[in-house]
């Protein structure tokens, strides 16, 4: 299964519209990651659709996110992406996690409308 999950310098990039980079990891049998490449989406920032085209195109079936809008969520389930939220902290403990099978999806939703944003992790 490949997974892809937004870089933000080695952590999980907590606004997924404002992403630069994905890094694309390849899942394999059991717990076993391989950090299979890394997509520039510098150009992609905030095109919801051209975003979850290109991530599918690279073979993506599922995407976890810090936070994420109700735009860019449609996006990506529109071509058939399974997304995951609330992740946080390093994109390989994130990876890693959902490969043990350990990772909790917390539906963490941006508003863009405000300056500042707030995440309550429980």
């Amino acid at each position: 299964m490949r997974i892809a999950i937004p870089d933000n310098n080695g952590e999980v990039n907590q606004h997924y519209g404002q992403s630069k980079v994905f890094s694309i990891i390849d899942i394999e049998n059991g717990p076993n990651i391989v950090m299979a490449d890394s997509v520039s989406t510098q150009e992609l920032q905030h095109n919801h659709t051209g975003l979850a085209e290109a991530l599918k195109r690279q073979g993506v079936e599922v995407v976890i996110v810090g936070g994420i809008g109700q735009g860019a969520l449609d996006g990506l389930e529109g071509f058939g992406l399974k997304v995951l939220f609330g992740a946080s902290g390093s994109v390989k403990s994130v990876a890693e996690s959902f490969a043990k099978g350990e990772l909790v999806s917390n539906r963490v939703m941006c508003d863009h409308h405000g300056d500042h944003h707030h995440h309550h992790h429980g």
